[in-house]
């Protein structure tokens, strides 16, 4: 792929990439490969950004130290990574200072940081998704999980609790136990139905003007092969997904993707960066949403834009100023696929500091994603998260992009990890 050979820069802007994972880092390579892009600042990145991109020791969750490197460099667009801090004012506070920031406002930025929300939303906008029944203090439990009963319990969280806030499952006392957690941290919880069929991504990159559908994605959250072992942040992830058939996506784009995006641009500051459409297909292609989130999903992040072929600078600037309608955005016609190597103990309690080896010059069809990743003293680049790094590459086929992926992975030599090796199963 054109976007990781050698990098040519052009006399243009200047942007900062918030975040330090996976998804940054995919980021930070396909911006660093614009022509319409002088430099790439990362904050706080990793080892692998450092490559493409200059690191700033700056927390993704520091909003007011953000927005002072923000103009300290001059940034003429500022793509955030992570849903915490545009739950936190960043999106807002970039306004007030006049720089333009790919990733939505507060009052939007909600929809992930609020399941309830999310679910008042898709009322008004008549949007389909599960059933559901919030609980407090003063509700019957009992008799609400007998409402649901026959099905798993679904039981989310209603904050932002890092991919930890949801329980699914078929022992009635676990779900329990979870709610009465919920609801003394809390306050409330959401029980939800249980929908049944295959689970994909939708990415939409929208605006006040507009709206493109990214291709659609299929994720791997469980931690060992088949589909089995705890939940995780994502063990690996492929696109196209063949479960997203021509008539499942238009019917999401006609139930899902326009009646959110005629709300999301109605209000006040309309919606200016991805929405990340979590679907749930039954066997006859109706979708339905399981949840929404306000940022590029991780791993999906890291196989979607090898795909896109419009500069990514061009599409992620034109949203961030209400221009979307104005881009011509094309796609190759191609596959991709990610296995993500997971450092001894993740997701539970994951070993850090251990020496990677092995890591490989990227390729045009295949490359690197660091995620949980950094330096040590002598220099050594060592893992420092439980997803540490993700293997990518990109063929004609699912067959040959996979073959290409675990080839790279191969080649790494950490110390107690583990990876996945049926990703893409679903569709192999």
């Amino acid at each position: 792929m054109e976007w990781v050979r050698s990098i040519r820069v052009m006399a243009k802007g200047s942007v900062l990439v918030v975040g330090g994972g996976g998804r940054e880092h995919a980021l930070c390579m396909a911006l660093a490969s614009s022509e319409q892009v002088n430099s790439v600042h990362c904050a706080p990145g990793n080892a692998g950004t450092l490559e493409v991109a200059t690191n700033h020791a700056v927390s993704a969750s520091d909003v007011e130290g953000l927005v002072a490197l923000a103009q300290h460099l001059q940034a003429t667009l500022v793509v955030v990574g992570p849903e915490a801090p545009l739950c936190d004012f960043l999106a807002d506070q970039l306004a007030a200072v006049g720089i333009p920031c790919f990733g939505p406002v507060q009052a939007l930025a909600i929809l992930e940081g609020s399941k309830l929300h999310a679910k008042e939303v898709m009322s008004i906008a008549g949007v389909p998704t599960a059933e559901y029944q919030v609980l407090t203090s003063e509700s019957d439990i009992e008799s609400a999980l007998d409402r649901f009963e026959g099905q798993p319990w679904v039981v989310k969280r209603d904050v932002l609790a890092g991919g930890k806030g949801v329980v699914v499952t078929a022992d009635r006392s676990e779900a329990k136990a979870f709610i009465e957690a919920s609801i003394a941290t809390d306050g409330k919880v959401l029980l939800e139905a249980f929908l049944e069929g295959e689970e994909a991504s939708m990415l939409v990159v929208m605006d006040g003007s507009g709206f493109v559908c990214l291709p659609p994605s299929q994720d791997h959250k469980r931690a060992y092969d088949g589909d089995i072992g705890p939940n995780t942040g994502g063990m690996g992830a492929y696109c196209p997904a063949p479960v997203a058939t021509p008539e499942v996506l238009s019917r999401s784009v006609r139930d899902i993707v326009e009646p959110m995006h005629a709300y999301l641009s109605s209000q006040p500051t309309p919606y200016r960066g991805v929405l990340y459409v979590g679907l749930m297909i039954t066997s006859e292609g109706l979708p339905s949403v399981v949840e929404f989130n306000v940022r590029f999903g991780d791993p999906e992040c890291q196989i979607t834009l090898p795909l896109i072929a419009t500069d990514l600078h061009e599409l992620l600037f034109a949203a961030a100023t209400d221009r979307l309608s104005e881009v011509n955005v094309e796609f190759h016609r191609q596959h991709a696929l990610t296995v993500v190597l997971a450092a001894e103990g993740y997701p539970a309690s994951p070993v850090k500091g251990r020496r990677i080896n092995g890591l490989q010059a990227p390729s045009e069809t295949a490359w690197i994603n660091h995620a949980g990743t950094g330096h040590n003293d002598a220099g050594d680049v060592v893992s420092t998260g439980g997803r540490v790094l993700a293997c990518t590459a990109t063929g004609d086929t699912l067959d040959e992009a996979a073959q290409r992926a675990y080839d790279l992975l191969a080649k790494i030599d950490l110390e107690g990890s583990h990876y996945r090796t049926d990703i893409g199963h679903r569709a192999l």
